[in-house]
């Protein structure tokens, strides 16, 4: 059964404030598995006030996040002091105020040649991690954000099968969206994560919701709550019908 955990909140920066801080709460209750606790970023709207809320629940505990490892669930292929780049935003407004040591953050090489870059990166994972017995890494939390298509990470509508289908770690893609060139963590790794807390917020989102929250849905967020046990939404849109959400 493929049960959700509805989290609503009247506007965004309730939901980036409790999304903060049950995720200092979370990484407080640290990993049981023998790893370090491995988190996985995205971008969006919602990832700089996410990460401030953040900030603002670890005061006061200096070595809250000394054993988190850093990745990103996806990447657009930018420099990395691009303004589209992840990687920066989350260095000003996590890494960077949290003091994060550098070894625990795991970006891109977007300077190298792409499939040497995934590969290091797949490579990166696969060390700071447990698998399951399908040989697909187990990110303790994936956070994910939600587009007005119904896109997560980088995993747009219309993929081809190869995406799709991947038992991949990273993919290389190219999206509808500039810049197009991006890297993301398949289906398969977001279906074996721990835990996938969705955080949709923002206008223009509810049809995309609806549609991805309805028995048979066809949207790259579907296909995730689909192949999961359990997932956290976590939103600030009002939608008419929840289909499965409980």
């Amino acid at each position: 059964m493929n049960t959700i955990e509805w989290l609503p909140f009247p506007d965004a920066a309730s939901l980036a404030d409790a999304a903060g801080r049950r995720w200092a709460a979370e990484v407080a209750a640290g990993a049981t598995h023998g790893k370090a606790f491995s988190v996985a970023l995205s971008g969006g709207r919602i990832a700089a006030p996410l990460y401030a809320a953040a900030v603002a629940a670890s005061r006061g505990r200096v070595d809250l996040w000394g054993e988190v490892e850093f990745f990103f669930a996806d990447e657009r292929w930018v420099p990395l002091d691009d303004p589209e780049s992840n990687y920066r935003l989350a260095r000003e407004h996590l890494f960077d105020p949290l003091g994060i040591a550098d070894r625990r953050i795991h970006p891109f090489s977007v300077s190298a040649d792409t499939e040497f870059a995934v590969a290091q990166a797949q490579a990166e994972v696969l060390r700071a991690t447990t698998v399951n017995e399908r040989g697909d890494p187990m990110f303790d939390l994936v956070l994910l954000g939600m587009g007005e298509d119904g896109h997560v990470a980088s995993l747009f509508p219309d993929a081809p099968p190869a995406v799709v289908e991947s038992r991949a770690v990273y993919l290389a893609v190219t999206g509808p969206k500039p810049p197009p060139r991006r890297v993301t963590l398949s289906y398969a790794v977001l279906a074996a994560a721990r835990r996938v807390w969705v955080l949709a917020s923002g206008p223009g989102k509810r049809a995309a919701l609806e549609a991805s929250l309805a028995p048979g849905g066809k949207t790259p967020l579907a296909r995730v709550l689909q192949s999961r046990k359990r997932t956290v939404i976590l939103t600030d849109v009002a939608v008419t019908d929840r289909g499965r959400a409980g």
